[in-house]
């Protein structure tokens, strides 16, 4: 059906599907752009055995979801750090888009600050492609207890 003139139309339904063409390679440079490492694969990448934070989005199909997790790991190249990893998994249809942020467990908070929230934002537009809108929350984390000594006041 060809519209020769918009005004004599109605107003296209909200219920109608929208498609689009885009590339692994185009939605990894506009959604992952600050992220230390991504990648495509037919299958995810996350280990359940590494997981410490998960939240799902997925889209009405069951085709698609979103995936913003947290986990720690140890590589064996360098046996003494432990790795805090921010994902965003991304997978639209058959294919997985993920990017990584990670910062080893004891470096600076403000590095892990940087990557939480660059996580965060790629989450929360990862998720506009499966329909879902994503709102902020408050979190509590746990006490940390440090073997230091305790404080005294004089």
């Amino acid at each position: 059906m060809s519209i020769t003139d918009p005004a004599e139309t109605p107003e296209p339904d909200w219920a109608t599907p929208l498609e689009i063409s885009l590339t692994a390679d185009e939605a990894i440079h506009a959604l992952f752009t600050t992220a230390e490492s991504v990648h495509t694969g037919w299958e995810s990448c996350i280990d359940s055995k590494f997981v410490i934070h998960e939240i799902n989005a997925v889209h009405d199909n069951g085709e698609s979801h979103c995936r913003f997790v947290e986990q720690e790991y140890i590589e064996e190249e360098l046996p003494d750090v432990t790795w805090h990893d921010w994902v965003v998994e991304l997978k639209l249809a058959d294919i997985y888009l993920t990017a990584h942020w990670r910062t080893a467990k004891n470096d600076n908070p403000a590095d892990w600050e940087w990557c939480l929230r660059e996580a965060q934002d790629a989450f929360r537009v990862c998720c506009i492609f499966i329909g879902k809108k994503v709102r902020n929350a408050v979190y509590v984390e746990p006490t940390i207890r440090s073997q230091q000594g305790a404080r005294t006041h004089h």
